[in-house]
């Protein structure tokens, strides 16, 4: 809802709240936050919340560290697991610096000038998160182990699949937050799971999967279980991926050269998809993309149309995993896919054959994802694109 300030502080009076998160993310895309009182909440709104932002990733150092927090009141939303204590609240926020210039290290703000930039050109986006995740048994003393909770396989029913509760809890918790969650399985890989969520506009949609990735990480952890997030858990079994299901609407028929800009950039942007050794264990194995193609025939492709028609047309990118930024991913997503349609480029042929088990003759023809992390991030830092639309601290954070 779009809370104004003074709707804040009275609803936080009107229903006892006593404690409220002020939550922005690293540049890892990690959550963060600080708890404030409610009589703090006047003063916070006209003056913002002092972070000393030194230890923060991507935040910058010793030196002149202190950053605001303004709250933006339209992302207000309960904390339904700590309402037995008087209730809490959160809201993300806006990150500057003491004279009121906006950080430049702030995602959401690198999000919203994507968005920006998209209007202006006369097209709009949404966007769509699956993010898969394992649920791992802890030992006695609460650590992490890496024993899956189950050794369910894909879209297995109870009892077999032991997350089915734990899932469930996720999905109204998230209800109870006004996230509204549109399915959930398990997934192929003992004690995987998935939990997709409906279209929303871009700065919602990251502030959902952000949100998301937290609720999982809490409620897990209220069952004595972990959730792992990282790309690929699980030596022999299949990772963990982020798939960014992306429509845009404006001039004509958009998405096709949405399509053929994401790909023309997308070597050169696989570091904030990407971020992490780790990530390159995942791609190229059990149904994690490694070529450059589409299709909207198979899941071996890079971007694939599934079938759908109208409003509801949409492109899949299948590479990112959940260790990307969504804010900086889904922003990078619109500016390449408004060079694509500003340039008008055009789609190659779709590769409609199965790229795990093509051969070699077939291969050679598409080119390939970055193979490592240091690849990554020479392209990256070669990449007049991304200079273009990326702070020179963002950059260099992602590719030193």
């Amino acid at each position: 809802m779009n809370y104004t300030p003074q709707e804040v502080i009275q609803y936080v009076d009107e229903e006892n709240i006593q404690f409220i998160r002020l939550s922005f993310c690293d540049l890892n895309g990690r959550m963060k936050n600080i708890a404030v009182m409610p009589w703090e909440l006047p003063r916070i709104f006209s003056d913002g919340a002092a972070i000393d932002a030194s230890a923060i990733a991507g935040f910058g150092g010793d030196i002149f560290s202190d950053l605001f927090l303004h709250p933006d009141p339209s992302t207000l939303s309960s904390l339904p697991w700590r309402a037995e204590h008087g209730g809490a609240v959160r809201m993300f926020c806006d990150i500057a610096h003491p004279d009121g210039t906006p950080f430049e290290g702030d995602c959401r703000r690198i999000l919203k000038k994507a968005i920006s930039a998209a209007t202006e050109a006369g097209y709009s986006f949404a966007f769509g998160a699956e993010m898969e995740f394992y649920l791992f048994q802890t030992d006695e003393f609460g650590n992490p182990t890496k024993i899956p909770w189950d050794n369910a396989c894909y879209m297995d029913a109870a009892p077999h699949d032991r997350g089915e509760n734990i899932r469930r809890e996720i999905c109204l918790t998230l209800a109870q937050m006004g996230i509204l969650p549109e399915s959930s399985h398990h997934e192929e890989g003992p004690g995987q799971n998935e939990i997709d969520f409906r279209y929303a506009e871009p700065l919602s949609s990251a502030d959902n999967a952000t949100t998301f990735r937290n609720v999982v990480e809490i409620i897990t952890a209220h069952n004595g279980l972990w959730a792992d997030f990282s790309p690929k858990p699980l030596a022999n079994h299949p990772g963990n991926g982020l798939h960014i299901n992306l429509s845009v609407q404006g001039h004509g028929d958009p998405l096709p050269s949405a399509i053929a800009g994401i790909l023309h950039h997308v070597r050169e942007m696989s570091v904030f998809l990407n971020p992490t050794e780790n990530s390159y264990a995942r791609l190229g194995q059990q149904k994690a993309p490694r070529y450059l193609s589409w299709s909207s025939e198979n899941r071996s492709q890079l971007i694939r149309i599934p079938a759908a028609r109208g409003p509801y047309r949409r492109a899949e990118l299948r590479s990112p995993d959940p260790t990307t930024n969504l804010y900086l991913a889904y922003a990078l997503l619109i500016y390449a896919s408004l060079d694509g349609i500003q340039q008008n480029h055009y789609l190659p042929t779709p590769a409609n054959y199965n790229l795990f088990t093509a051969p070699p003759e077939i291969l050679a023809q598409f080119q390939k994802l970055p193979e490592s992390l240091q690849e990554a991030k020479k392209l990256a830092n070669q990449s007049n694109f991304l200079h273009t639309h990326l702070p020179a601290s963002v950059l260099d954070y992602y590719c030193r």
